[in-house]
Order: C-alpha cells, then sequence, then structure tokens
C-alpha cells in the first residue's frame, strides 16, 4: 500500500469504529494476530482488543468523536496526534457519570501490514481525562 493509503486506511479506522461506533467494522481494518503494545493486563488480543477500548468509551462517552488533528507517515507507519472529546454520560473506570464534557489529546503510531493495521501504540493523556472528570 501507499503512504497515502495507509493513511486513508487509519482514517477509515478512527471514523468508523469510533466515531461511529461500528465495531464490526474493525475485522476487516484490524490484521487477525493485530497487536496493541501498552494495552492493560488482561486486555484481549487481536482485534478484540480494539473492541473492548470502543466499548468501553461510547458506553461512557455516547458522543465521543475523536478528530485527527495531525497526520503523517512514512512507510508501513501512520502517527496520528489525536483530540478525543465527548461528554460523561456512563461509567468510565470506576468514575460515575458526571456530565462533564471531556477533551482528551493523544498520539497513536500505527503500522500497516497486508491492507490491515498490524499493530498501534496509543498515548493518551489519560492524567487530564480523569482531571476532568473530578477524580
Amino acid at each position: 500500500m501507499t503512504i497515502e493509503e495507509n493513511k486513508t486506511l487509519y482514517r477509515r479506522f478512527i471514523q468508523e469504529v469510533f466515531n461511529e461506533g461500528k465495531i464490526e467494522a474493525a475485522e476487516g481494518l484490524l490484521a487477525p494476530d493485530y497487536v496493541l503494545h501498552d494495552a492493560p493486563p488482561g486486555t484481549p488480543t487481536g482485534p478484540a482488543a480494539v473492541v473492548g477500548v470502543v466499548r468501553m468509551f461510547r458506553a461512557a462517552f455516547p458522543d465521543l468523536v475523536i478528530t485527527l488533528d495531525a497526520l503523517v507517515a512514512e512507510g508501513d507507519l501512520v502517527c496520528a496526534r489525536a483530540t478525543t472529546r465527548g461528554t460523561h454520560r456512563g461509567p468510565f473506570m470506576g468514575t460515575a457519570p458526571t456530565g462533564n464534557t471531556i477533551s482528551m489529546s493523544g498520539l497513536t503510531m500505527v503500522r500497516v501490514a497486508g491492507g490491515r493495521i498490524a499493530e498501534s501504540w496509543v498515548k493518551n493523556d489519560t492524567a487530564g481525562l480523569v482531571r476532568q472528570l473530578g477524580e
């Protein structure tokens, strides 16, 4: 795939899976042996890792939207600087719904292989998110 095709794949992944909540799209966009690096202990492997994250975030923030603020790519790697926004309407990591609107910045790098996302490294400002929830 070309660099532009890799970027398009990542944009599609964010839009369909996270923003639109089309969980079933993850199977076609992620490699069967997908690896989510730095995942918490007990996180499933393969595409199920992302499915769990998406379900958790969309249950807590039903109006979740991830905006890709910058997207760069080289070879088989795509890197994104993104902002996640939403309203805290469901339980999240032990915190009852607050109704607070959140904005969380993050950096993600993915590796594309065979037309699918094969690996990802995600660093979000979770400390900032927790502060916005009043913890």
